[in-house]
């Protein structure tokens, strides 16, 4: 890049005032974890003794009966670091975090597991990839200890949803992340999208990066994902890539729809219609009418609801909602009102 030597100094100034990371916050969701909050918590105070960073620990209680309320409190008496939030009842993962997002109080914010499968050593790391200008850094659990019906849907899961959303992830799923404050208030979570965060930050522009994290055996208590899932992640895939790619013109998501729909049915009636003007013999009674006046209505009405959607969106859609701003810089110096020439 040639440049002047002041734009040079410049730019070395800026890169030295990226700094380092100064408050880290953990939020950590459990569910019926009683056995696991403690060593957790040990191992993670431990880790973030030897780092300069400052931290918080931010455990998320989603409707836990199982004595795991109780032990987080504890935790909070003791260890002023600690803090935590209850729900009255199970509302899931995505709100869970969405709760720890709202309270956490620093530059960096880390999530994690409960059940001890992810390994809190693996936090300088993170931050390490953080301090490189990524935004999001996703953990892979390149060697996975979890059985084959958890691990094989996850392989098909993973790879379909890195495709569609052009993510260069292996493990798009791992709840182990590290996100900087700025991309996490990004977020808006509800019902499963917390496995999608990667996804729906780079389509907002923010930069993901991905690092091969160490993954232990769960050793107590059970897993809270089901048979269910899969069915669930690919419902949810349509409705990320709604809101990533045709949440500002749903009308182009809805003519891929209906505009075929309704371009074969017309061709239908017309060349039914042809026949007709032809006299080449009644169509009243020929199963193409029928499927060309169903392909005419279906196309419509989907294309109906496209343009009702466009309207929505018109109406509810702010102008800063169509960009997300990386940084501002620069106008330290006052305009005098007096200069400004309209």
């Amino acid at each position: 890049m040639n440049v002047s030597p002041q734009l040079q100094q410049a730019l070395r100034d800026r890169a030295m005032r990226r700094g380092p990371v100064r408050t880290v916050s953990i939020v950590v969701p459990f569910l019926n974890e009683a056995e696991t909050l403690e060593p957790l918590h040990q191992r993670i105070t431990q880790v973030m003794a030897g780092l300069e960073p400052a931290h918080e620990i931010i455990l998320v209680d989603d409707g836990s009966d199982d004595g795991g309320e109780l032990v987080a409190e504890a935790l909070a008496d003791l260890d002023p670091h600690v803090r935590v939030i209850r729900f009255t009842r199970n509302f899931g993962k995505a709100a869970a975090l969405s709760a720890g997002f709202a309270e956490a109080r620093g530059d960096v914010i880390i999530t994690m597991d409960a059940d001890l499968q992810d390994d809190p050593k693996e936090i300088p790391r993170f931050l390490a990839r953080l301090e490189q200008g990524f935004d999001v850094v996703s953990g892979w659990k390149q060697t996975r200890h979890d059985p084959l019906a958890k691990t094989l849907p996850s392989k098909v899961f993973n790879r379909m949803t890195a495709r569609l959303f052009d993510v260069d992830l292996h493990d798009i799923n791992c709840g182990f992340k590290a996100y900087t404050r700025r991309a996490a208030r990004h977020l808006n979570l509800y019902g499963e999208l917390h496995r999608f965060t990667p996804a729906l930050l780079h389509a907002a522009g923010y930069r993901v990066a991905e690092i091969a994290v160490e993954h232990h055996p769960r050793a107590h208590g059970q897993s809270k994902y089901g048979a269910n899932r899969m069915i669930k992640g690919m419902l949810d895939i349509v409705t990320v890539k709604l809101v990533t790619r045709y949440q500002s013109r749903p009308l182009h998501f809805f003519a891929m729809l209906g505009l075929p729909l309704l371009l074969i049915g017309l061709a239908f009636i017309t060349y039914l219609s042809a026949l007709w003007l032809l006299d080449m013999g009644p169509i009243g009674n020929r199963p193409l009418l029928l499927i060309g006046v169903l392909f005419t209505v279906t196309g419509t009405q989907v294309l109906g609801v496209g343009l009702v959607a466009e309207l929505l969106q018109a109406a509810g859609l702010k102008e800063r909602d169509k960009y997300v701003v990386d940084q501002r810089f620069g106008g330290d110096v006052p305009v005098d009102a007096r200069e400004v020439r309209l």
